[in-house]
C-alpha cells in the first residue's frame, strides 16, 4: 500500500514528555513503526511506563477501539540504544533539550548515520531550522556543493505540542534549506498522526512562542507592578478573552514543563 509521507519507520530521538508523545500519535494514529532511542533507560522505563497507562486510559475512554488495538500500537515501539539503530528509519523526530549546541550535535551525527533519504525533523520549539539544517552537512562537504545542498534540503521543523496526544497542533517549519518533498512528506505524516498543521517561516519562536512569550511576559509584569493580582489577571483573560487558562498559570505549566525536559 502506498503511504503518502512515505514513512513506514519512524524513529523518535529522545523519550521525555515530548518524544513519548511523538511515539504515541505515531504508533496509535498513523500506525507506524517506532524506534525510540534515549540514552537514559530510566528515562526509557519512565516513557514506556506512561505509555501503557495512556493507552489503557484511551481504551476506557473508547479513543482506541479495544484492548486488542492499544496492544498492536504498543507493539509497534521497539527501544534502540543508540542512533546507529535508527540507521533505517525513514524520518526521525528528535525531541531533545532546547539546547542549540546538543541538536547540532545529534543533527551532525544523525546526518553520517541515516540514510540519505531520511528526513531529518527537530521538535523544536523556537531554535533555528537553518542553523540545525546546517549542522547535517556532511563532513568534507560544504553548503554549496550537492551533496552538501541535499543532505541539508531533508531538515524540517515538527513542532508538536504538549500533551502531545491531546494538542491536535503541529507547526511545520522550512528552513532556508528544506526542500518542498521535505515539506510535503513531514506534513502528511502529522496529517497521518492525527494533527492539524501551520506553517511559519524559521525565525525566532515561529509563530506560536513569538506571540506567546510576550504575552506571558506582559502578564508577568502587571503583577510585578502591582496592576492586579495573579488571579484577577488571570480571571481577566478566561472570563473575558474567553481563555482556556489565565497567562500566570500557562506561563508555570510551560515553565514545569521546560524543567522536566532539561
Amino acid at each position: 500500500m502506498s503511504i503518502a509521507h512515505g514513512v513506514k519507520r519512524l524513529g523518535v530521538l529522545g523519550s521525555g514528555q515530548m518524544g513519548l508523545g511523538i511515539a504515541y500519535v505515531a504508533a496509535v494514529k498513523a500506525k507506524v513503526p517506532v524506534l525510540l532511542c534515549d540514552r537514559s533507560k530510566e528515562q526509557i522505563d519512565k516513557g514506556l511506563a506512561l505509555m501503557d497507562k495512556l493507552l489503557e486510559k484511551d481504551v476506557k475512554k473508547g479513543k482506541i477501539e479495544s484492548a486488542t488495538a492499544a496492544k498492536e500500537a504498543r507493539d509497534r515501539i521497539t527501544v534502540v540504544e543508540s542512533i546507529k539503530g535508527l540507521r533505517d528509519v525513514d524520518l526521525v523526530v528528535e525531541a531533545a533539550s532546547e539546547n542549540i549546541n546538543l541538536k547540532t550535535s545529534l543533527f551532525s551525527t544523525l546526518a553520517q548515520e541515516l540514510r540519505p533519504d531520511a528526513i531529518l525533523a527537530s521538535n523544536t520549539s523556537s531554535i533555528s531550522i537553518t542553523k540545525i539544517a546546517a549542522a547535517s552537512i556532511l563532513p568534507g562537504e560544504n553548503a554549496s556543493s550537492d551533496k552538501g545542498k541535499a543532505s541539508a534540503s531533508r531538515v524540517v521543523g515538527l513542532h508538536f505540542f504538549n500533551p502531545v496526544p491531546v494538542m491536535p497542533l503541529v507547526e511545520l517549519i522550512a528552513g532556508l534549506q528544506t526542500s518542498e518533498e521535505t515539506l510535503e512528506r513531514a506534513r502528511a505524516f502529522a496529517v497521518a498522526c492525527g494533527k492539524e498543521v501551520t506553517t511559519s517561516k524559521d525565525v525566532p519562536g515561529f509563530v506560536s512562542n513569538a506571540l506567546l512569550m510576550p504575552f506571558l511576559n506582559e502578564a508577568i509584569m502587571c503583577l510585578e507592578k502591582g496592576i492586579a493580582t495573579r488571579d484577577d489577571i488571570d480571571k481577566t483573560l478566561r472570563l473575558g478573552m474567553n481563555h482556556p487558562m489565565g497567562p500566570l498559570t500557562l506561563g508555570q505549566c510551560f515553565t514545569s514543563i521546560m524543567t522536566r525536559q532539561n
